[in-house]
């Protein structure tokens, strides 16, 4: 029971992170195009800042729970006498999952405070350098993201 908790936690994480990149880059993001470059600025500043944090509950979750899933797994297999091996797809959405959370890390702790340096200066040109760094590394991220998915759905048909 807590096991198929943890993963729907960790899968529900998943997609609020990896469905809000596709929401800011395909249809946020376009959206504000028409805007000034203040409001711009202001409005994904303030969108951002909201998502980075839930982002941030979010990506400790799925790490957490993502940890003890396979601890638990492997200590159960252990313990009926099998040997554990790490299965390729989870392999891979742990070290790709890692990644992520590292370029996240720089997404939240370095360039949104340039972005929020900027807002808060008027200094429009250096904001929108700094949204721009943010939108790349987001879009790699989500690149990550969706490796992530497909190669786990592919392995788990398997």
């Amino acid at each position: 029971m807590l096991y198929a908790l943890l993963k729907t936690l960790h899968l529900l994480c998943v997609i609020l992170w990896v469905g809000g990149m596709v929401f800011a880059h395909f249809f946020l993001r376009p959206s504000l195009a028409e805007l000034d470059a203040p409001v711009r600025l202001r409005l994904m500043h303030a969108v951002l800042g909201r998502f980075f944090n839930a982002v941030l509950v979010a990506s400790a979750l799925v790490l957490a729970s993502g940890v003890w899933m396979i601890g638990r797994t492997a200590r159960h297999m252990v313990q009926s006498g099998a040997s554990f091996s790490l299965p390729l797809e989870w392999l891979v959405m742990s070290v790709l999952g890692v990644l992520m959370l590292a370029i996240f890390g720089h997404l939240r702790f370095a360039l949104y405070p340039r972005l929020s340096r900027a807002v808060a200066g008027q200094a429009w040109p250096a904001g929108a350098t700094a949204l721009q760094a943010i939108r790349r590394w987001v879009m790699v991220n989500l690149g990550l993201g969706v490796v992530i998915v497909v190669v786990t759905l592919m392995g788990a048909s398997s």
